[in-house]
């Protein structure tokens, strides 16, 4: 039960970080707006007393102006640049998570960089115990990676820390756009770069809920989650994993 207090602990911390208020101030207390200056990808900050989020989407029907905290009703425009850059990463990250999670696990056991001679390492959430024995250099080469991930991430977007303004994000920066569209997806409108960004923090919002549920899950009975819907056999051996708990 400690272990499993900890981790939904653990969940929550992004999630609060990415609505809680900042403790530094935006460039303007009283929020204003540069009329006539377009963002990127054609956003252009509207007032805040008029269109919610300052214009930027992702409010959908049936809770559209979804704000029952208030966060939004008192962040700045350069504090809710900062909420959404915040939602839209964790929301990615979570995607991510929530397709590892199911491919990984019975009934599909897919480990595409892992050799686990056909046996069952059971939960996702225990994954990492076999892989620090198998590959231990992979945490190392995994640090790396998101290193270098989130460096090209803050130069891209963000503000030197003690900038003058006290800016988070740069002021041309939209929020989430990272530069990263191999396919050439990203529409050069804003009608249909709207419609695509809300699509995606709606799948994003949806996976964060669904990786917290799936964790919680595995960590209550310690079965695969198509294993506790019966949808799989439980072929796991927990005594044969480096770690047991």
């Amino acid at each position: 039960m400690q272990s499993f207090q900890i981790v939904l602990t653990a969940l929550a911390i992004p999630a609060v970080t990415a609505f809680a208020p900042s403790t530094t101030k935006g460039s303007s207390t009283t929020t204003t707006l540069n009329a006539g200056k377009t963002y990127m990808n054609g956003w252009s900050p509207e007032d805040s007393t008029t269109k919610f989020c300052y214009g930027l989407p992702g409010s959908v029907d049936p809770f559209k102006d979804f704000d029952p905290f208030g966060f939004v009703e008192r962040a700045d425009l350069v504090q809710m640049k900062a909420y959404r850059e915040s939602e839209t990463t964790h929301g990615r990250v979570a995607m991510l998570a929530f397709l590892g999670l199911i491919i990984t696990e019975q009934p599909f056991s897919f480990h595409p960089l892992f050799d686990t001679a056909g046996k069952d390492i059971g939960p996702a959430i225990r994954h990492l115990d076999e892989v620090r024995a198998s590959t231990p250099f992979f945490f190392e080469l995994l640090a790396v990676a998101i290193g270098a991930a989130e460096f090209a991430r803050s130069i891209r977007g963000w503000e030197s820390p003690g900038n003058a303004e006290l800016d988070i994000l740069k002021e041309g920066y939209y929020p989430g756009d990272v530069g990263f569209d191999p396919f050439g997806l990203k529409p050069d409108n804003f009608e249909e770069f709207s419609v695509m960004s809300t699509k995606e923090l709606n799948n994003g919002r949806l996976a964060m809920l669904g990786v917290a549920g799936i964790v919680a899950q595995e960590l209550i009975d310690g079965k695969e989650i198509f294993v506790h819907l019966g949808l799989a056999p439980d072929t796991f051996d927990p005594t044969s994993l480096p770690v047991t708990f």
